[in-house]
């Protein structure tokens, strides 16, 4: 079969794979999409998942390639699923049992998306392969473990609109309704409800410095502690006053944000999962730095951090790559529907705020996130988001 002349694909292979170093152990992902007939790649994704199994793992790049061939926008083709993974390519197809619930969960994640497709016209077959024709997306698999965050495209469908909205940078959602309450106490609805909850603040957060991926990674301390069980609660009060659906909690892989999200999840009733694409920014060789010290050392490059979304220290990544995996967090939260609950960190709420605002990266800093404080959206699978409150620290009162 021949590539058509407008060159779009006539049909799409997705080749995905996971790993585990320890499995349980320090795991990624990896998946990428290919057109066959034209011997093209057109997406590329991989990431870090923490601490998990291999299974989880290969999970995770299925539903990271499946997500992508519905933002590349060819819903309406075949797609073939390749995987070396034999255990996930027969219990997708039907011929195996299910039989852990990380998995049952995944599964049913996976079967939403191929639903979604289906749906808009597609197919989706699986095919099991051996290990050596899974080289590309073993080797995203292996940067994923490496702590590596890759969203790449090699193509995109034509879309005016999305062309006009490029100078906010590829992972920008659009915004297609306002929120208009006279509620004091929001409610949370749509397909799914995400509320965001930032950490509770420890030593270096009441030291005013910066604290990032790949940084000192300290605990809570006491008044974080106690904000983070305060934040318990009040998403709990939240969540009875209306319809949650399933509830996921999930957290990055930093130990101040899983504690919150820990606390969060026991008073809910669940279990904490972690997404290391929710940790802060890396910030490199400023990293434990404070803010006074910066100011008064590096005030154009303090400028230029905040001004400039690619500039990045040494050994720190940019504020775009941040916003690529936080924007690769937010679609895998997104697709689980219910309400998922994040305990993440003051620049990937930003992020999202930005995301689905249209807003851009120096533009974002004015928006609050306190430590311990929620954000709820509410974002349905029509790329239709409600941002339905911001920065909410009642439940912090007399904490202080």
């Amino acid at each position: 079969m021949s590539p058509s002349p407008s060159g779009r694909p006539s049909r799409l292979v997705v080749e995905a794979d996971g790993g585990s170093r320890g499995n349980p152990g320090v795991a990624g992902y990896g998946a990428l999409v290919r057109d066959p007939d034209a011997g093209r790649v057109l997406a590329e994704r991989a990431g870090p998942l923490g601490h998990a199994s291999n299974n989880v793992a290969e999970y995770e790049g299925l539903l990271a390639g499946l997500q992508a061939v519905l933002e590349l926008g060819l819903v309406d083709l075949p797609v073939e699923v390749r995987m070396d993974s034999q255990l996930v390519i027969e219990q997708m197809a039907g011929r195996w049992r299910i039989k852990h619930e990380d998995m049952r969960q995944r599964a049913r994640r996976a079967q939403d998306l191929v639903r979604q497709l289906e749906a808009a016209g597609g197919s989706v077959t699986w095919s099991w392969i051996r290990r050596g024709e899974n080289a590309g997306a073993d080797a995203l698999a292996n940067q994923g473990m490496d702590g590596q965050t890759v969203a790449r495209d090699g193509w995109q469908q034509p879309d005016p609109v999305a062309e006009a909205d490029a100078t906010f940078g590829p992972s920008v959602v659009p915004l297609t309704e306002e929120l208009v309450s006279g509620e004091t106490t929001p409610t949370l609805e749509g397909a799914c409800r995400l509320v965001l909850v930032r950490h509770g603040v420890t030593d270096l957060t009441d030291a005013r410095a910066l604290d990032g991926r790949g940084g000192l990674d300290p605990d809570l301390n006491d008044r974080g502690l106690a904000q983070a069980r305060a934040a318990a609660v009040a998403v709990h009060e939240l969540l009875a006053r209306s319809e949650p659906g399933p509830i996921s909690v999930l957290s990055s892989s930093l130990a101040r944000a899983r504690r919150t999200g820990g606390a969060v999840a026991a008073e809910l009733g669940v279990r904490c999962e972690t997404d290391a694409d929710w940790d802060e920014q890396s910030f490199g060789d400023w990293d434990g730095k404070t803010m006074a010290e910066l100011a008064r050392s590096y005030p154009q490059e303090l400028l230029r951090l905040r001004r400039d979304a690619d500039y990045a220290r040494p050994g720190g990544e940019t504020h775009r790559e941040l916003a690529a995996r936080v924007a690769t967090a937010l679609r895998r939260a997104a697709a689980r529907g219910g309400t998922v609950v994040v305990a993440t960190h003051r620049k990937p709420v930003m992020c999202v705020l930005a995301q689905v605002l249209g807003i851009d990266h120096e533009r974002a800093w004015s928006l609050a996130t306190a430590p311990a404080s929620l954000t709820a959206l509410e974002l349905w699978p029509d790329g239709a988001v409600q941002v339905a409150f911001v920065n909410d620290t009642h439940h912090l009162r007399g904490l202080e």
